[in-house]
């Protein structure tokens, strides 16, 4: 499978995109901004088919696209914090300017724009060149430093804003930073899954690491390795079996970890923690507070109140 070029530059800019993903989705789903990221990969298609239409650079629209409507999402949104009532008008409003550019797009005579059109849509991530690879790394490794720089304020602002604020944590700067940031992420990732199964590599990763643990930067960690770790297994699968799309793969095996991670903690609440069964419980009597300490229940009837012990 190293042998071939396209699986080497698909491995390698997966593989950072990815950890990119799950960083940046980590935070999409602590702030309950998963329709934001379902909302900007309408937005990365509407882009790509404008620049299309227009005859421009079909990666520079989509980038500027969705940059933009983070933006857009953040400016409308009350605290940078985009609502749903924000999220969905510009939801609809992309989606029928997504229509009127694809009305356009295919009554042009241009075989190569009708290529990239399905690219954007479904990801082209085996099509990638040494360029496209250049490009994926620097832009990921940026975002990735980004998200580490801002992680500490940026979850104290998710968790409480107007703490946050009081405390001098400029709150909707980060939120609109952290915006444009799952713009420039949803538009890099846009090339491996495509846009209409981006949503999977932000939210299942990050879901998959909420589910197994509540330490944030632990977290972090974890989402990052499900998101790579859904790359390498999804490509993998497409390389084993050709006829089987690389986005799909790719998503399957991100949802695959948050079904697993599912279980894992319900076993764990149910077998291992506070509410397992009693069978799996010790019962042990308490040690002893003093002479006027309560016999173990269950093992002595309780004194009398005339009792002398």
């Amino acid at each position: 499978m190293f042998a071939h070029e396209f699986m080497r530059n698909a491995l390698i800019a997966g593989s950072f995109v990815g950890l990119a993903c799950g960083l940046v989705g980590y935070f999409v789903v602590v702030r309950a901004q998963v329709f934001a990221g379902d909302a900007l990969s309408h937005v990365a298609f509407t882009g790509a088919l404008a620049a299309a239409v227009f005859g421009l650079n079909i990666l520079a629209g989509l980038f500027a696209a969705t940059i933009l409507g983070g933006i857009v999402m953040g400016i409308l949104g009350d605290k940078a914090r985009a609502d749903d009532v924000t999220i969905g008008s510009l939801f609809a409003w992309t989606l029928g300017l997504g229509v009127l550019f694809l009305t356009i797009f295919t009554t042009q005579d241009s075989a190569g724009n009708g290529t990239a059109g399905v690219r954007v849509l479904f990801g082209s991530i085996f099509g990638l060149s040494s360029a496209d690879v250049r490009t994926a790394v620097v832009l990921a490794v940026l975002a990735s430093a980004v998200v580490l720089a801002i992680a500490r304020p940026l979850l104290f602002a998710s968790l409480d804003a107007a703490v946050a604020a009081a405390q001098g944590v400029p709150v909707r700067a980060l939120g609109l930073g952290f915006l444009a940031l799952l713009g420039l992420v949803a538009a890099q990732a846009t090339q491996a899954v495509g846009a209409l199964l981006l949503l999977g590599l932000l939210a299942a990763p990050a879901g998959a690491a909420h589910r197994l643990t509540v330490n944030p930067y632990r977290g972090l960690g974890l989402s990052a390795f499900f998101s790579v770790g859904s790359i390498w297994i999804g490509l993998t699968l497409s390389y084993v079996f050709p006829t089987l799309p690389p986005s799909s793969m790719i998503i399957s095996a991100a949802v695959g970890s948050y079904v697993l991670a599912l279980g894992v903690s319900w076993c764990l609440r149910h077998w291992v923690g506070p509410g397992r069964p009693d069978r799996f419980r010790r019962h042990r009597s308490p040690p002893a507070r003093g002479r006027g300490a309560r016999a173990s229940e269950g093992c002595a009837p309780r004194a009398s109140s005339q009792s002398p012990h």
